[in-house]
């Protein structure tokens, strides 16, 4: 389902006039450090593999522009007004109690329901897949490492591999012992992100951090918690029928 120009509206003031009220803040009464949480989404589909820091941003949706548009203004921020801050761009996170309008909840919920997975387009867009404990992990180090490592610094976390929704699904009815014959091709959708993967070098130099849980690992720990958890996520099911997937 597209999004309506009136979710890009929540969007733009959101990420971006949402992230100028708080940087305001900041600098009218100093931080220590101002950790901005961007997106990899920002650099639309990789020109390079694998994706650095100083990859151009090319945002392909309304959505990553608005991502990027808070990104690039805490940058100003540092070079303007001295805010010691640092950037981050995780890649595609996933985990227990995440919104279900999101690829891997999403087939989960609809794989323990026997409803059809939904892949837009052939489904071989890949993603670099970042298990939330691992986010976690990075930033905590990023809140206790010296400070003067990562003030003015754009970091990177992302496990440095790729896989395709199409598999992402497969592996979701394999390890819930579905048939393959639940997905079900759709019409891509618009500013579709071709691939994601991730450089891990930065993340290391800076922080001494790499992502340590396999995606398989994750994944079965993701979904642990949603056949274990019905009563919480049946609660959001109707905006999932909503959205149309």
């Amino acid at each position: 389902m597209t999004r309506s120009i009136y979710d890009n509206a929540i969007f733009f003031e959101t990420d971006v006039i949402g992230t100028q009220v708080v940087a305001n803040a900041a600098v009218n009464n100093p931080v220590e450090l101002f950790v901005h949480i961007s997106s990899s989404e920002v650099y639309g589909t990789a020109l390079a593999d694998p994706m650095d820091e100083e990859h151009p941003l090319n945002p392909m949706s309304p959505y990553a522009a608005a991502k990027a548009g808070a990104d690039r203004l805490i940058y100003s921020y540092i070079k303007t007004y001295d805010l010691p801050a640092v950037i981050v761009r995780p890649f595609n996170n996933y985990g227990p109690c995440q919104h279900l309008e999101k690829a891997i909840p999403n087939f989960i919920v609809s794989a323990l329901q026997d409803k059809p997975l939904t892949i837009h387009g052939d489904g071989n867009s890949s993603r670099d897949w970042l298990f939330v404990e691992d986010t976690c992990r990075a930033l905590d180090k990023i809140l206790h490492v010296d400070r003067k490592k990562v003030i003015g610094q754009t970091i990177n976390l992302g496990t440095g591999s790729d896989t395709c929704v199409l598999d992402i699904g497969c592996k979701v009815l394999e390890k819930l012992g579905k048939p393959e014959s639940m997905l079900n091709h759709i019409k891509d959708r618009p500013g579709q992100v071709s691939r994601h993967i991730s450089s891990t070098d930065k993340s290391r130099e800076l922080l001494g951090w790499q992502a340590e849980i396999s995606l398989d690992a994750g994944l079965e720990k993701t979904i642990e918690f949603y056949k274990n958890n019905r009563q919480w996520w049946e609660r959001f099911v109707w905006m999932k029928e909503l959205w149309g997937s």
